[in-house]
């Protein structure tokens, strides 16, 4: 058993170690050239090639860091980000050169959840939700294994002050935090297969949208891919939560089609989801193609109204998933992957952003990568967005940032920066899912621990 768990992390640490492997030569993480909101935390990095003397600099404001580690202090950091607002860095290496980095007016939003677990396939343990606060290095846990017997928590939501998430299994369910108070719902019906999924929260608080879904994991056959994640049955229902239902329109529960990955517009007046033909599974794993739809949305009765197609997989190619409509109501954030529906071990797979007034789909190369880059995350304002990437060994997740201008025009992705530059070579656990709040969660470990000894609240 030592010697599996010394072989184990033998490999972990390799891993580890190749996890920038696709970044230039010279530093990490590469902070070159990107663009930055007005209030970030110090972009702290590290030197591969020794020690050097780094200058940031804006008009008559500078100062220097010495050595191979660049740790920059908050208040000169601070300073320099105020000075340099609407306008650039430039930073100036005896080592690697010039530079500049772009300081965006748009701030955003302060706060950043996540989960860190291990990039494991068959079970996920000691997962926890960390948030962070974007604007300096302050993080706590709000929901650790520990407090809820190791249980599988996952699929977190922020809209504005209020969020949710799942525990799983055993004194399970949807943890909602709204107007200061905090519930565990058991979002399930009699007859329903299985319990809800994937989801998002009405502008009201009032509704959510979910998916039901069953969910296989299946491994690949070819040696070039390693897992694939697939629905052997998905449907799509409305929940009211001050009322206590669960509805089922007949539209979006057929039979003969995979319904998944639901959210809300902007406005809360129609729901986007993806949706493919059913196909004979795992066999036909590869003709599993998901276009995106629109659907009105009743806000008094939670009633939808005759889908409409966004992207028509048969005709653009791919299959879609994880829509995310920016609070401005402007633009539709979504992944697209060559099939199927969950694309975190798809290599393929990238962001891409559509404008809701024509159509337009805007270049995203600035943020993709050659690894599957998803799981994307709204700023309040509209400027920026959060993703998950797994750009490097293929294996660990991490935070990257990209701004979005009026036309559409998306920047450099950049790293979330941490406290130790050292600080993703020495982490063997991946950033899942992270969401961008403007206010911190109202809840903490002792609440968590509270609710899962709890009986949930059930739905009808």
């Amino acid at each position: 058993m030592i010697r599996k768990l010394y072989i184990l992390l033998i490999v972990s640490v390799l891993c580890a170690c190749a996890q920038h492997s696709d970044e230039p030569i010279g530093m990490y993480p590469d902070y070159r050239g990107v663009t930055i909101p007005c209030n970030i935390a110090p972009l702290n990095f590290y030197y591969t090639g020794g020690d050097a003397a780094t200058t940031f600099s804006c008009g008559d404001f500078s100062f220097t860091v010495e050595g191979a580690d660049v740790c920059i202090p908050e208040d000169k950091w601070s300073d320099l980000l105020s000075r340099a607002k609407g306008g650039t860095i430039s930073v100036n290496s005896s080592l690697m050169g010039q530079w500049a980095i772009n300081v965006s007016a748009d701030p955003i939003d302060n706060y950043l959840t996540y989960r860190l677990l291990e990039p494991a396939y068959e079970v996920a343990n000691w997962v926890e939700i960390f948030e962070r606060n974007v604007t300096n290095f302050d993080e706590r846990v709000i929901s650790s294994y520990g407090n809820t017997q190791n249980a599988c928590m996952n699929c977190h939501i922020h809209k504005g002050d209020m969020s949710m998430f799942y525990l799983r299994g055993k004194n399970g369910g949807a943890i909602l935090s709204r107007d200061g108070n905090l519930r565990k719902l058991n979002l399930k019906k009699s007859p329903m297969y299985s319990g809800t999924v994937y989801g998002d929260l009405h502008p009201s608080g009032r509704w959510g949208v979910f998916s039901i879904n069953v969910v296989i994991p299946a491994f690949h056959a070819q040696s070039e891919k390693r897992l694939e994640v697939f629905d052997s049955r998905s449907d799509l229902c409305i929940v009211d939560f001050d009322n206590n239902k669960l509805l089922q329109p007949s539209s979006l529960t057929r039979d003969d089609v995979f319904e998944t990955f639901p959210c809300f517009s902007a406005d809360g007046a129609s729901v986007f989801y993806c949706a493919a033909d059913t196909v004979g599974l795992p066999a036909d794993i590869e003709q599993l193609h998901y276009s995106l739809y629109s659907v009105p949305f009743d806000t008094l009765t939670g009633a939808v109204g005759e889908a409409q197609v966004v992207y028509d997989a048969a005709e653009r190619g791919g299959s879609v998933c994880h829509p995310k409509a920016s609070p401005d109501g402007r633009w539709l954030l979504y992944t697209v992957a060559d099939y199927g529906t969950f694309p975190i071990w798809h290599r393929e797979c990238d962001l891409q952003l559509m404008n809701l007034a024509d159509g337009t789909t805007p270049d995203m190369s600035a943020a993709n990568s050659d690894r599957s880059d998803t799981y994307h995350s709204w700023s309040s304002n509209s400027r920026w967005f959060v993703f998950a990437s797994k750009r490097g060994d293929g294996q660990y997740g991490k935070p990257y940032f990209c701004h979005v201008d009026e036309k559409g025009n998306v920047s450099k992705a950049f790293l979330l920066p941490q406290r130790d530059p050292h600080h993703y070579d020495k982490t063997l656990k991946s950033y899942n899912i992270p969401d961008l709040g403007q206010q911190p969660a109202r809840f903490g470990l002792d609440d968590i621990e509270r609710l899962f000894h709890s009986d949930a609240e059930a739905f009808f």
